[in-house]
């Protein structure tokens, strides 16, 4: 994993907020900025792939442009302690190689010192009062 200058910017920095009640879909946005004057692939990663539908997953970045990523946390029993999970997400992003047209093989064909990695967590805001929601007690 790269230690250079990032390719990219992403907002929020450091962690995407999800509001409950969580019987429905919850959307949080995010935004990727190319922060070069190359162009750059990405991909959205997460750890519960099952849990969440991003839109899109992997694109490219033209010089000095950004794209608004949709992530929808899909419906679950907050009540149920496997399902409040430390969920995280990974932006990976690398430059795209000169003259290279199939941008299906750039995740191929880099090494890993070249792959830049955001890392963001992810956070469930209840609201206090939530019908059918059992709040913790306090001991």
């Amino acid at each position: 994993m790269s230690h250079t200058m990032p390719l990219i910017a992403v907002e929020p920095e450091n962690e995407l907020r999800f509001k409950g009640p969580f019987n429905d879909p919850s959307t949080a946005t995010m935004v990727i900025s190319n922060k070069t004057e190359k162009r750059v692939c990405f991909k959205v990663k997460t750890t519960a792939p099952r849990k969440y539908c991003v839109k899109p997953t992997t694109g490219v970045l033209e010089a000095n442009s950004s794209v608004t990523i949709l992530v929808s946390l899909q419906p679950f029993d907050i009540n149920d302690p496997a399902e409040r999970g430390k969920h995280k997400f990974q932006v990976l992003s690398v430059a795209v190689p000169e003259g290279m047209i199939n941008l299906d093989n750039v995740w191929k064909e880099v090494a890993p010192e070249d792959i830049h990695v955001w890392k963001l967590k992810c956070i469930l805001d209840l609201p206090p009062h939530v019908e059918g929601i059992v709040p913790k007690k306090e001991s």
